[in-house]
């Protein structure tokens, strides 16, 4: 049995049990010895049997935990201007968002009504604007790396984040129209709404990003091997455009 398939076995064991302690010792001791690209195979494999994408959580939180110091490694070894360091210099950035909109919504619980002086209220508003100024970082995934990964056979992983994307796009779009509304609303139904798309939004938007800069962007840069291919994803992403919010090579 290859370890794709051991893996398969120990994720799907994890599924059934979360505190399974066994299972996740053995999966820690699979994935201290496994590939980015076998781990997107694995995944793969567990998509195509039938897993729903959000139950791999328990595969994305044991990567991290064991191979933390390796893929600081695997960042540090990009030169600035490559297309996956850019797009992990804009996970900084958007991640930088996320964590002031959990501050600002645990602020914004606080009030017992709308008050237009608040500059947290357009705040809010920026916020939710600049996770809508991400959708190019998305497109350059879409259109210019995740082809050529598919183009090798990782086709699972790819899909998954896609999907991800179209689910976040409807609610950050979501979220700006709250927050053009709130003077409207009663504002406890405002505040149920923002808990509730905050929430989303930071948890899993969170979890995209960290599934990317640690199983998908690995995968790539460990898969695509030819100098052309990655200029070509250059020139693609050059055409698309870059963030607003993060300043790239000319």
């Amino acid at each position: 049995m290859d370890k794709v398939d051991k893996l398969t076995q120990v994720l799907e064991r994890l599924n059934r049990n979360p505190e399974d302690t066994t299972a996740r010792a053995a999966a820690k001791e699979l994935v201290a010895d496994i590939t980015p690209v076998e781990l997107s195979l694995a995944e793969q494999k567990l998509i195509e049997d039938g897993l729903e994408p959000e139950r791999l959580q328990h595969l994305c939180a044991i990567h991290l935990e064991v191979l933390e110091d390796q893929l600081a490694a695997f960042r540090s070894s990009l030169p600035d201007n490559h297309p996956v360091a850019i797009m992990m210099a804009e996970h900084d950035q958007i991640l930088g968002f996320l964590h002031q909109l959990e501050q600002l919504n645990a602020r914004l619980q606080k009030l017992d009504s709308f008050v237009a002086s608040n500059p947290d209220f357009v705040l809010l508003i920026t916020l939710a604007e600049n996770l809508l100024a991400a959708e190019n970082h998305h497109q350059r995934e879409e259109q210019a790396l995740f082809p050529a990964l598919e183009e090798r056979g990782i086709t699972g992983p790819p899909h998954i984040m896609c999907l991800e994307h179209n689910t976040l796009r409807v609610r950050k779009h979501a979220l700006l129209q709250l927050a053009k509304m709130v003077q409207t609303m009663d504002y406890e139904q405002f505040k149920t709404e923002l808990a509730q798309l905050a929430s989303y939004l930071v948890f899993n938007l969170r979890d995209h990003i960290y599934k990317e800069n640690n199983i998908l962007y690995p995968s790539a840069i460990e898969t695509i091997a030819e100098d052309t291919v990655w200029e070509a994803i250059q020139a693609k992403c050059d055409q698309i455009g870059y963030c607003s919010f993060h300043p790239v090579h000319n």
